[in-house]
């Protein structure tokens, strides 16, 4: 008689290297207990990158894949996550990334560790470069050095406690803290949080840090990364227990309303000024069921010139901001206000040109 799931597994993704993805399926295909849900959600990866993928899927008919049209948004792995939290159907749900592998008996282990006023979470055993291009067994596979309790990014939750905390906290955008939050929020509801480092059970295939590229146009916020562990930080001094309260969670993005973005119905045309960044920002609240497209562009050296003489002698001048302010502003209101709107997102540095394009829902 075939057992019925215990375990539903999720992994997130964006255009991350096929074979990273295929050596990851792969040791999920060879566990030696196979009751486990297994869900794939591809975050915005490029088009040409998705074709590839769901061609590489046919080899793992287990996989549950759910495409998330956000190409052009900041990261959200909290959203991907929790999309497939909502459809989980089983007692237990377990985060891993896309670039590890299993040993062949690590859902049988977590079988075993499941309780359910429990986390567990695994020891990682990371792979240098040479090591990871290798094809071998997962046990031969040499640990170029062993992670510690500080590697938060394979967890497994009681599916239903996950839920009532709104699950992953979604203002956390681009990487860092929100595996930690998830786990400070679960002890603050009381639930025990176990290491589990009798052996590796996780490796880590290495791969090229994402870098960002001073020509690429994507969406980033240069200090987000401290701003989500200044928010962790607050999450714990407030012993913080539910997230996600005045947005809906787990939304899966709807291609109906991303599709409307190639047409928008009004563009707004400003300058880097703080005045006219906030007077848009304030309105942006008042449209529904509108396609909104705003353009922003810098001041010419003649006019911050003119200006600064202006502020020099004490007369009225504009509030000027650099565009690398305007776009951290930006991103920061979508985080906090709109993340779950339809948009597309860009930031020329070369030709100093912001373009956001936003479905305003009703």
């Amino acid at each position: 008689m075939k057992a019925a799931n215990n375990i539903s597994m999720v992994f997130t993704n964006r255009n991350r290297d096929l074979r990273i993805v295929k050596n990851c399926l792969t040791s999920l295909k060879n566990q030696s207990e196979q009751n486990f849900v297994c869900t794939l959600v591809d975050y915005g990866s490029d088009a040409n990158y998705l074709k590839n993928l769901t061609q590489l899927l046919q080899e793992f008919p287990k996989v549950k894949f759910i495409t998330c049209e956000v190409s052009g948004q900041l990261w959200n792995k909290c959203r991907a996550i929790n999309i497939a939290l909502k459809a989980c159907e089983t007692p237990y749900f377990m985060v891993g990334d896309i670039d590890l592998m299993f040993h062949p008996d690590f859902i049988k282990t977590a079988n075993v560790l499941s309780k359910p006023s429990e986390l567990h979470y695994f020891l990682y055993g990371f792979l240098s470069e040479e090591e990871s291009k290798l094809k071998k067994d997962f046990v031969d596979y040499r640990v170029d050095f062993p992670g510690n309790n500080e590697v938060t990014g394979t967890t497994m939750f009681p599916a239903q406690v996950l839920k009532q905390l709104h699950g992953y906290d979604e203002f956390y955008h681009g990487w860092g803290a929100e595996d930690t939050d998830i786990h400070i929020r679960m002890k603050n509801k009381g639930l025990s949080v176990n290491f589990y480092d009798k052996e590796i059970l996780v490796k880590h295939q290495w791969h090229p840090k994402a870098y960002r590229s001073k020509l690429s146009t994507h969406p980033f916020h240069s200090q987000l990364e401290r701003i989500n562990h200044a928010y962790m930080n607050v999450t714990q001094s407030a012993k913080r227990i539910i997230v996600n309260q005045d947005l809906e969670w787990g939304k899966l993005p709807n291609s109906k309303y991303y599709n409307k973005l190639s047409s928008p119905d009004i563009t707004i045309n400003i300058k880097s000024s703080n005045l006219e960044l906030k007077a848009f920002l304030a309105q942006l609240q008042n449209f529904k069921n509108e396609v909104v497209k705003l353009e922003v562009t810098n001041f010419s050296s003649n006019e911050k010139q003119k200006n600064n003489m202006k502020k020099l002698f004490g007369k009225k001048c504009i509030p000027m901001l650099s565009m690398e302010t305007i776009n951290n502003i930006i991103l920061e209101d979508i985080i906090t206000k709109f993340r779950n709107n339809p948009y597309q997102y860009t930031f020329n540095r070369n030709l100093e040109k912001i373009e956001l394009i936003m479905y305003c829902e009703a």
